[in-house]
């Protein structure tokens, strides 16, 4: 038996990283996983493998959201939780940042996951949750990621006010606020071909030894254990809380 056998879950992002990773151990665990994103080569091959079933969605479209809905119950009749992954990431200071990157990063990561809890909040079984992607920087600053911090904080919003509207139809909504990890939106050296994954993960936990207390970065399968136990029936009584995964690094001031 699976921590979420039976289940419908649509996760967005889905096609490499953290997305990714969810979508397998979703799986793994029974849920019947509807995999979203713009990279449709890579999602539609995950989708493949891992026996799911891949839809085209750009977050930032109303209308790719409702026919990412229509998809998943053309495919499995029901949805019984999502996952709002997707999100983007550029660094600039706050006074260099033009407008449009600021739009652009608001519209992925902001109006994505409003548009993912509006659109799909109405169509989840009594009993359904929504797990948002934050960061750590929804809960503190990080200089030259203002755009993405300003985003990741409205994010940590819109899952409070959806967990206090939705509680009548035991609709759960929780973030999960991961730190530094090692995915190729923040560690782009995963999108060379040519890299050596070992050399990668020790250049990486060299890099965060100080940083972060428990001395690396931290990976991908992690965090989807997370957004695993937000999914399934062991936070049954847990709602409107963010979920700091991040090696300890805002625990506060190391030696």
């Amino acid at each position: 038996m699976g921590e979420l056998d039976g289940r419908v879950v649509v996760i967005t992002g889905a096609a490499r990283g953290q997305g990714e990773q969810e979508a397998r151990l979703f799986r793994a665990e029974g849920a019947r996983v509807v995999v979203t994103d713009v990279l449709d080569d890579q999602g539609q091959a995950l989708a493949k493998e891992i026996g799911a079933r891949y839809v085209h969605l750009d977050v930032g479209s109303e209308d790719g959201w409702r026919a990412a809905v229509t998809a998943a119950k053309e495919a499995y009749g029901r949805i019984d939780g999502l996952v709002n992954n997707a999100g983007i990431l550029r660094f600039n200071a706050l006074v260099d940042t033009p407008l449009d990157e600021f739009m652009q990063v608001v519209q992925v990561n902001q109006v994505g996951c409003f548009l993912g809890i509006k659109t799909v909040a109405p169509e989840l079984a009594e009993g359904g949750t929504i797990v948002n992607t934050a960061s750590y920087t929804a809960l503190t600053g990080m200089p030259a990621v203002g755009t993405y911090a300003a985003t990741k904080h409205a994010v940590l919003g819109l899952t409070r006010v959806a967990a206090l509207e939705l509680a009548a139809r035991r609709i759960r909504v929780n973030a999960i606020c991961p730190g530094a990890i090692d995915t190729p939106m923040s560690n782009p050296a995963r999108l060379d071909p040519d890299a050596d994954p070992e050399e990668l993960n020790r250049a990486l936990d060299e890099l965060y030894r100080k940083l972060v207390p428990l001395g690396r970065v931290g990976r991908p399968e992690e965090v989807a254990r997370l957004a695993l136990f937000l999914t399934s029936d062991a936070s049954s009584y847990i709602t409107g809380q963010p979920f700091v995964i991040d090696g300890g690094w805002l625990a506060g001031v190391g030696y």
